[in-house]
């Protein structure tokens, strides 16, 4: 995934030791013949908008805080959200310092070695992107021949772009905002990256010149970064729930409704 810039600074002092109580804590309160839930204590960063963020009153906010009370809703359970920084938030997971970690963890190989994984509860789309004065189409290897893509060098959009579009121009950068200047001035063609971060750019004021010129193709497929919530490998039974309370959200349109808050496009 993209490279995380801190921002817990000071706000770590004020969120520290602070436990964030949500889900069904107030049911429960309003109806003491209910039995009480054991809590599910789930790790957050809250420095990764939207997705997860503190908001002017020291409150978690975000896309995920949001997905965890409908989810926690639909698993009829207590939970509590603990602030912690990026850095060392699986090893407090393996130090049962918490339950769960969610907060935009994408599912590699390597982290899957060491933790299990509930079923993805969203994933980044890739696209391309080109001057206006090119209408959106094709975006195939053999529609996008002869063309200079541009793209962030060491992803996996390289990786893709270089498997199988080889009869175009691969240019590569160190930054999106570099590839989408040149994309601005007309020295490449297009730019292929992970949509939410080209979106950015396209409802900017530079990014007017530009839209979308389509979907990675379904052939040959881009693989999507998928995300998911991280677990013990022993807590099968918890992430079971959490697999069934993610599957019911997405069918009774309660995931589509909290997606469309932060995103203008499907990250399903």
């Amino acid at each position: 995934m993209s490279m995380r810039v801190s921002m817990f600074g000071k706000r770590l002092a004020i969120l520290a030791g602070l436990l964030i109580a949500f889900g069904s804590h107030a049911s429960l309160a309003q109806d003491p013949a209910s039995a009480p839930k054991p809590t599910i204590r789930i790790a957050i960063e809250g420095a990764y908008p939207p997705f997860n963020f503190i908001d002017a009153n020291n409150e978690l906010q975000g896309f995920e805080v949001d997905l965890l009370r409908s989810l926690c809703d639909a698993m009829k359970a207590a939970c509590e959200l603990v602030p912690h920084a990026w850095d060392g938030i699986i090893k407090g997971l393996a130090n049962r310092e918490y339950d769960a970690v969610m907060s935009s963890l994408e599912i590699t190989e390597r982290r899957q070695k060491r933790i299990a994984f509930s079923d993805p509860y969203y994933r980044i789309p890739a696209v391309f992107i080109g001057s206006k004065e090119t209408d959106p189409g094709e975006v195939t290897p053999a529609a996008m021949a002869g063309k200079k893509i541009g793209t962030i060098e060491r992803t996996d959009h390289e990786s893709y772009l270089k498997t199988f579009y080889k009869d175009s121009e691969i240019v590569l950068f160190a930054k999106a905002e570099e590839a989408n200047l040149d994309l601005l001035v007309g020295r490449i063609d297009a730019v292929f990256a992970d949509e939410l971060l080209l979106s950015k750019f396209l409802e900017s004021r530079e990014g007017a010149c530009c839209h979308i010129l389509g979907d990675a193709p379904a052939e040959p497929a881009y693989k999507r970064e998928a995300y998911g919530i991280g677990l013990r490998k022993e807590d099968e039974s918890l992430r079971e729930q959490f697999n069934r309370a993610i599957a019911q959200v997405k069918a009774d349109g309660t995931y589509d409704r909290i997606r469309a808050k932060y995103f203008s496009f499907d990250i399903k």
